[in-house]
């Protein structure tokens, strides 16, 4: 089922034949790398795209400033304080397609071509999917299923498939079979949550995706091929975007800009690897992703061990991390860079060895693991199989209590007629969770609960703040009594606490389509201590 590739393998062909069939394709792709890589149509398409990306984007700045529109973020683990509009991923998309059309001009017969229409009809489909969950957000479910139809669509009418991987060690290539199509399917989606899931710090989705086009640039051979001038106009527009993106940021890329640019590199790695280049196209890009890669893998790791839902967001991905060990937006995302870079020159070293230098690049990558592991904290610093079981089993206990408390206060926020009614809910699950304090940080004030009837003094407490980033709330302040609270049980206690008062927010929101405003001198609780402190 190669419809993108003009060769296909006779039907008897001896599986290792197909392999050395592939290995020969991929020599002469080697050949062509760096050939015909700066001509006049990829000038012009890389121009093309920058120039209508910029304008695009500074229009979109532009109206939404106008307008008052801005990024209301709805989780406390975004970094972002003030609104900033989330139209990056639509001037984006916009060259990408306005280029692309461009490119049919001289040449109709690009709007008939089946790889043309699957690599920009596709991509913009999966931007439609997330510019609606950037305008109406959609649930996590319901976004992986469009995602997914998304992908089945293009994969069945451009015939893509995964029907092989070349062995890196020169043995028969592993064939896929029926499971051909899901593997694409499979790919499509994950490239496409990937970016998604690293666009958590001003410029660091845009930058890695830019290293990405460079990368599929030489992929496909750094000439006229269609798929290799849509990644130089990509990569055009990924660098206007950068301009007003990089921290400060002045816009987002948003849902549909992410979700665009992971399909896109998705769907750009299938159409090489149906011609042939196996190792470059499938292999070159997953080293390129290492650092999202692990930082994504690890995330899944800790959300189980923890019991937490595996697609939950957190605060504990590395440019989380970096922010908290104190580094500037700019500092952290050029660090980042500068990793992502590392595993880009890894990529091509796999890209010109064409899987010669796996086992090299595989071995150099576990060690960049290890030294991002344990650089940024990721693992507990104990060696005993039994400390750490018994302590994950705590925090999986600990996360459930907190969890179906948090479900509770969701629940009642559906009937709370105010926002203070729905404060007085939450100082209910402070108690449970036996905090010693609890401050809600507004705009124009703060509310402090206050365990009351405290038998002794504690002597030793901890404590946390937990940004939340909305027009009337800026975070929340937890303190707990060090002794029953260890740092990593009180670290996720608090984020699960703020999770549970903004969830519950959203949700009292939702229903009465108001904001929360407290009236400050109208909250009293007899029952709890309450103390109201204004500006």
């Amino acid at each position: 089922m190669r419809d993108l590739c003009s060769n296909l393998p006779p039907a008897g062909q001896s599986a290792l034949s197909r392999g050395s069939q592939s290995q020969t394709k991929a020599l002469a792709h080697t050949a062509r790398v760096g050939t015909n890589m700066i001509g006049p149509i990829q000038f012009a398409t890389f121009i093309a795209g920058f120039a209508i990306a910029w304008v695009c984007i500074a229009i979109a700045i532009r109206r939404a400033q106008k307008a008052g529109a801005g990024n209301r973020q709805k989780c406390f683990h975004q970094t972002h304080e003030n609104p900033v509009p989330r139209l990056g991923g639509f001037g984006i998309a916009a060259a990408f397609l306005l280029t692309a059309v461009g490119l049919a001009v001289p040449k109709p017969e690009l709007l008939t071509d089946g790889a043309f229409q699957v690599l920009v009809v596709g991509p913009l489909l999966m931007f439609i999917v997330g510019g609606v969950d950037d305008i109406h957000p959609l649930g996590a479910k319901l976004k992986l299923v469009l995602q997914i139809t998304v992908s089945v669509l293009v994969v069945c009418y451009g015939k893509l498939e995964i029907d092989e991987i070349t062995n890196p060690f020169y043995v028969e290539p592993i064939l896929l079979g029926p499971m051909a199509p899901v593997a694409a399917v499979i790919w499509l989606v994950a490239l496409t949550n990937l970016i998604n899931i690293i666009d958590g710090i001003d410029g660091l989705a845009a930058g890695i995706s830019l290293m990405l086009m460079i990368l599929l640039v030489n992929v496909g051979g750094g000439g006229g091929d269609s798929a290799v001038l849509l990644a130089i106009l990509t990569s055009g527009a990924l660098l206007a975007f950068l301009y007003f993106n990089f921290p400060p940021a002045r816009i987002y890329m948003g849902d549909g800009g992410a979700y665009f640019l992971g399909f896109l590199i998705g769907v750009i790695t299938l159409h090489c690897h149906q011609k042939g280049t196996v190792a470059a196209a499938l292999l070159a890009p997953i080293f390129a992703l290492g650092l999202p890669i692990i930082d994504v893998t690890l995330a899944i790791i800790r959300r189980a061990l923890k019991g937490l839902p595996i697609f939950r967001p957190d605060r504990r991905h590395l440019h989380h991390r970096l922010l908290d060990y104190g580094f500037s937006h700019r500092r952290s995302v050029v660090t980042l860079y500068i990793l992502s870079a590392g595993f880009l020159i890894l990529a091509f070293a796999v890209l010109w060895g064409q899987g010669k230098l796996v086992p090299i690049v595989a071995g150099t990558l576990f060690l960049a693991v290890i030294y991002v592991v344990h650089t940024f904290g990721m693992v507990p610093q104990k060696y005993s199989l039994r400390g750490v079981l018994s302590e994950m089993t705590s925090l999986r206990k600990e996360t459930r209590y907190i969890m179906t408390l948090g479900q509770w206060l969701e629940l009642e926020a559906e009937r709370c007629g105010s926002p203070e009614e729905l404060w007085e809910n939450f100082q209910f699950l402070a108690l449970k969770l036996n905090l010693l304090e609890v401050r809600l940080a507004l705009v124009n004030g703060e509310l402090v609960w206050k365990k009351p009837e405290i038998q002794r003094a504690p002597s030793t407490t901890v404590s946390r703040h937990v940004p939340i980033h909305t027009d009337t709330v800026r975070g929340l302040d937890i303190v707990a009594e060090e002794a029953d609270n260890p740092k990593r049980v009180f670290d996720l206690k608090a984020e699960l606490v703020t999770e549970a008062w903004v969830k519950a927010a959203n949700r009292w929101r939702k229903r009465t389509k108001k904001e929360i405003a407290f009236q400050l001198a109208s909250i009293s609780e007899p029952d709890l201590e309450v103390s109201v402190l204004t500006p």
